[in-house]
């Protein structure tokens, strides 16, 4: 554990340029990682990021976070125990980073320790049955004694028994908003208490955001990609719960679901999973024993993106006939951006500035699994 702490860490001013990079409208975790490719560092691409929106064809300039916001949002959180770690710290969750696109910069409060254990996500239903909140406690605290750390999102129900009951070994809750603003409010005393315990809170978001409906779906992202597998207690055909699970699968992470009477409509969902290939989960030991062959896994620690890259670099001039085969190869169906550039026959770093560009302006959309459309 020791040696998996030490490594390369950003310097104060670093972590402040990759807040207000992340922070810029049309940035995300995919453009964050475009645009450090291209321009050496969030510095430079703060620098940078006027001329690749104008290129990419946006009339007016994109918001790009001030320096006093970062530093307002950084000491807000400071306040309140929180702190920020980049994607390559040592710091930064091992699973995450991992993940597909995850985002550079997470805010942290808690024991950091807790990433370091073996995690396992358990969701479900929010109008859990007693019986399911029986089950999802039992699960999570055998977990926790086996030496497993509990992800979960903090939401009634089925979240709440897995956070509760691996309190005194180890959880995490994913926010769905900024620290500042845990959800529901019903479980303010459970968040205050994670962090107390030698647990932690987690998010993407900046501090001060208040959660909205469409940020669950990321935050359920996080809480697949946090994780080894992910068991889904009880859900109904349509929830958050399956969101979860189908997120975690396209991650590559294990998923369990626990067998429920077809009476039941909160079952309809994990059933429904067992039946696409989820592992029937009807103990604890049905988890550990799957998950066995990755617990010993090396983490991987990535510090490309931690070079402070001083020099400013010149962005290479495009062909405008580049730019508009490019273009004309794009459309509102997303396209796999391998097939792009080999029917393009344009070098791969052409196409990448130019999708940078598109992406910069709001004239594209990216999606999973490294495709690309039209905005």
């Amino acid at each position: 554990m020791n040696e998996e702490k030490k490594g390369i860490r950003l310097s104060d001013e670093q972590r402040l340029s990759w807040l207000r990079l992340i922070r810029s409208e049309n940035v995300g975790p995919a453009t964050f990682r475009e645009l450090i490719a291209h321009c050496g560092s969030a510095s430079n691409a703060i620098e940078l990021i006027p001329d690749l929106v104008r290129r990419g064809g946006r009339g007016r300039p994109i918001r790009i976070a001030s320096r006093e916001d970062a530093e307002r949002e950084m000491y807000a959180a400071a306040k309140m125990g929180v702190f920020f770690t980049g994607i390559g710290e040592p710091d930064y969750p091992r699973y995450l980073r991992q993940s597909d696109n995850p985002p550079p910069l997470v805010a942290i409060k808690g024991n950091l320790d807790v990433f370091r254990l073996s995690p396992v996500a358990i969701v479900g239903a929010r109008n859990a049955s007693l019986v399911g909140i029986k089950f999802a406690r039992m699960i999570a605290r055998e977990l926790g004694e086996a030496g497993f750390a509990i992800i979960s999102g903090l939401a009634r129900g089925i979240d709440t028994a897995a956070h509760e009951a691996s309190l005194d070994h180890g959880t995490v809750a994913v926010m769905a908003g900024g620290l500042d603003h845990p959800y529901p409010p019903e479980n303010l005393a459970l968040y205050k208490a994670i962090p107390e315990h030698g647990g932690a809170v987690i998010s993407e978001m900046p501090h001060g955001w208040e959660p909205r409906a469409r940020d669950f779906p990321r935050r359920n992202r996080i809480i697949a990609a946090l994780s080894l597998g992910l068991v889904v207690v009880e859900a109904a055909e349509r929830s958050g719960s399956l969101i979860s699970a189908r997120l975690a699968g396209e991650l590559g992470r294990l998923v369990f679901a626990v067998p429920g009477s077809p009476l039941d409509p909160r079952a309809k969902g994990t059933n429904e999973l067992l039946k696409n290939g989820a592992i029937v989960t009807t103990r604890t030991d049905d988890i550990i024993s799957a998950l066995a062959p990755l617990v010993e896994m090396p983490a991987v620690c990535d510090t490309a993106f931690l070079s402070p890259g001083h020099d400013l670099p010149s962005i290479v001039a495009l062909d405008e006939t580049d730019r508009d085969r490019v273009y004309n190869l794009l459309g509102p169906v997303p396209v796999d951006m391998d097939d792009l550039i080999r029917t393009s026959q344009l070098h791969p770093s052409v196409v990448m500035l130019i999708l940078l560009e598109l992406d910069l302006a709001g004239r594209l959309h990216r999606h999973s699994g490294g495709y690309v459309s039209l905005a």
